[in-house]
């Protein structure tokens, strides 16, 4: 590694965590050298190991001794030309919007996304984020996805970006152990496109919604176990999860195989949509 004491946030070099938008850090040169950042040593120690490319580090003077082991890390794989930008606390404490948590940055590139097709060729199980904006639902709900053994998490073109500094941070940097990617390059292919290529890969598309025909989620999973031959067993479960708020579009409840609730009590309409994907993930396991 390179370490680099800076003196000024002024510096062209820290340009990536000091002038630059996450939306301009993603759309800047995307994709081939698209940029996020990863804040935090569990975020960046899960990247790491997943072997996403680092740019470089900020970091607290105080913090650079205790990253020793990333250091190294970096320096075996990606050899000793990675720059590490050290600062002292109260600099870095006037970088507006970026305040450090846990006293290390890394600006990381992005990596290409695989096709929906070769993402979801081995999996049993997905989850589908539709429209969801809330970067803190986004970084749970992969959370959830990681613990509960999903195997890949699709994302709709107007969903957030599970890169994005606070839902990665969120997510403790399962975002990077569990597979996801986008469903869609436009707003336009979401749902009728998207729904039809899960289908088309054998999946049982299911709108998580309260409506006058939902069939309850005990049902669901009563179906999930059934013998292989028998008419209603489902083979590939594709759970797809609405927006805060608004819920899912009224097309994609319509195009869905089927809709399913969580029983509720006390008069309670909803759930927040991070928590009914933990609920739902725990209860469709299927081993």
């Amino acid at each position: 590694m390179q370490i680099v004491p800076v003196s000024s946030l002024d510096d062209p070099r820290l340009a990536a965590y000091t002038q630059l938008t996450e939306i301009q850090l993603r759309n800047r040169l995307e994709p081939e050298k698209g940029m996020f950042i990863a804040e935090s040593p569990k975020v960046i120690d899960r990247a790491l190991d997943a072997h996403v490319e680092p740019l470089s580090f900020l970091v607290e003077e105080p913090w650079l001794e205790g990253m020793t082991r990333e250091f190294e890390q970096v320096d075996a794989e990606w050899g000793p030309d990675i720059p590490v930008f050290v600062a002292s606390p109260a600099l870095l404490k006037t970088l507006t919007g970026y305040r450090l948590h846990r006293g290390a940055l890394c600006a990381m590139r992005r990596w290409k996304l695989p096709t929906v097709e070769d993402l979801c060729r081995d999996a049993r199980r997905v989850a589908v984020m539709e429209n969801i904006v809330d970067f803190t639902n986004v970084g749970a709900i992969m959370r959830s996805a990681a613990a509960l053994g999903v195997d890949a998490v699709l994302v709709t073109p107007s969903c957030g970006d599970p890169l994005y500094r606070r839902a990665a941070r969120v997510s403790m940097g399962t975002v990077f152990q569990v597979p996801w990617t986008r469903i869609g390059s436009d707003v336009h292919d979401w749902p009728d496109k998207g729904l039809a290529e899960l289908n088309a890969l054998g999946f049982t598309t299911v709108a998580m919604a309260l409506t006058d025909d939902s069939i309850s989620m005990q049902e669901l999973t009563r179906r999930l176990h059934l013998p292989a031959d028998d008419a209603q067993h489902i083979d590939k479960l594709a759970l797809v999860f609405g927006t805060e708020g608004d819920g899912l579009k009224h097309r994609t409840i319509a195009h869905t195989d089927l809709t399913v609730k969580i029983p509720m009590y006390h008069g309670v309409d909803s759930l927040n949509v991070a928590a009914s994907t933990a609920v739902a993930f725990y209860a469709t396991q299927m081993e």
